[in-house]
């Protein structure tokens, strides 16, 4: 199931820290791997900032293509995550070498990894300095679409029924913890002097 997220509501998908798989092709070559660091840093247009170690083959096809894309996974993709961020991609097409089903991206036609509940296809946005210090990449959003039983209308709805569906956020060594309950604030009442 993906329906089309405005732009508008991109960051979202990514403003509460969850793991991420990001993927890239460059000339017949494609790869995946899992990030537990990325974050929104802008809002219009939606930009996010994303680590992406030297010794990476994602990063070697991002830099060549100028493209990446980032699927979220959830909880029944939790071995796929840990087996995408753990194997090297040197030399193998981790799609391929460990059935991890992909569809291409509606923009940019980047590998999408199926089964997860939000994707987004980006541009990169040049900055050799945060790169090559940090291996912090920024990247435009130019495509963003959800699964409507977790994310619709620029929120995530995490519920009992559809904890299969929640976000992983990595804890270390293979284990994620998942947001099991969530928590409606509202504002203080203002106290009067």
């Amino acid at each position: 199931m993906r329906e089309t997220v405005d732009l508008s509501h991109a960051s979202r998908l990514v403003n509460h820290g969850p793991t991420v798989l990001v993927s890239a092709r460059h000339e017949g070559r494609r790869t995946v791997m899992a990030a537990a660091w990325s974050m929104p840093v802008e809002f219009t247009p939606p930009r996010i900032a994303i680590v992406l170690d030297k010794s990476t083959t994602t990063r070697e096809l991002a830099l060549a293509s100028g493209e990446l894309a980032l699927s979220i996974p959830c909880k029944a993709n939790a071995d796929v995550a840990y087996t995408a961020g753990s194997v090297h991609g040197a030399g193998i097409d981790k799609f391929d070498a460990y059935g991890i089903e992909a569809f291409d991206g509606p923009v940019l036609g980047l590998p999408l990894v199926a089964g997860c509940i939000a994707w987004l296809e980006c541009r990169l946005i040049r900055e050799p300095r945060s790169e090559e210090a940090y291996d912090t990449f920024f990247v435009e959003v130019v495509s963003a679409q959800s699964d409507p039983r977790v994310f619709t209308h620029g929120r995530w709805s995490f519920r009992e029924d559809n904890t299969e569906l929640h976000t992983l956020h990595h804890l270390g060594a293979g284990l994620f913890a998942v947001p099991s309950l969530t928590v409606q604030a509202r504002t203080l009442d203002r106290r009067e002097p």
